[in-house]
């Protein structure tokens, strides 16, 4: 390759940085149960990583399971707890602050730390976790970033992080949340299936 000048398009392969810490003990309390009744009754969340200009971003989403809906969300630099905190943050405040929510996510150290911990007390939210190394344990989370990479992120990531934050936007938002046919929901997207059971209720 170097002797006739090629250079690869693919992308380096991500690599998480790895944590000695000990993860606090917290129970799978959902047991992939992910048929929830009505929303706000259970929340999942999860962290993954998109390709921006010359480097790795990380996106941390909260997702309603009773339509599939995503309703919070943040991107940053940093797979940290200030990123994940910030999409539970819009989540609570998007949905009215509801009481007595069910949060799911694994068992990365952006949802064992004391800080996100405390926030989840202060929202009294109730937490649940994966099996550590299970994906099947947080299998809707896992389907949401699949359907986000395969249908929306172009190939080679994004040029800046600006193009990559407002496109996301729009997916979550707009395609995913208001246009996008979902199995769960009958083919209805999530905010159409939302309104659905209110207008229901």
């Amino acid at each position: 390759m170097k002797q006739l000048e090629l250079v690869s398009c693919q992308l380096p392969r991500h690599n998480y940085k790895k944590v000695d810490q000990e993860h606090v003990v917290i129970p799978n309390k959902l047991d992939r149960q992910f048929t929830a009744t009505k929303p706000n009754q259970v929340w999942c969340g999860d962290v993954t990583y998109i390709w921006v200009g010359t480097r790795w971003a990380y996106l941390a989403v909260v997702l309603d399971l009773f339509a599939r809906r995503p309703i919070g969300w943040a991107l940053s630099l940093s797979p940290d707890s200030e990123l994940t905190r910030r999409a539970l943050t819009m989540a609570f405040e998007a949905r009215g602050k509801p009481i007595g929510v069910m949060f799911h996510s694994d068992q990365g150290c952006h949802y064992t730390s004391r800080s996100y911990r405390q926030l989840l007390w202060r929202y009294r939210l109730d937490q649940s976790m994966s099996r550590r190394g299970n994906c099947w344990d947080n299998a809707p989370m896992e389907r949401f970033f699949r359907s986000l990479k395969t249908e929306w992120v172009p190939t080679l990531g994004y040029r800046n992080f600006n193009e990559a934050e407002c496109s996301i936007t729009d997916y979550v938002l707009g395609y995913y949340s208001q246009t996008r046919p979902h199995q769960h929901n009958g083919g209805l997207p999530p905010v159409l299936a939302e309104q659905r059971y209110v207008s229901n209720s």
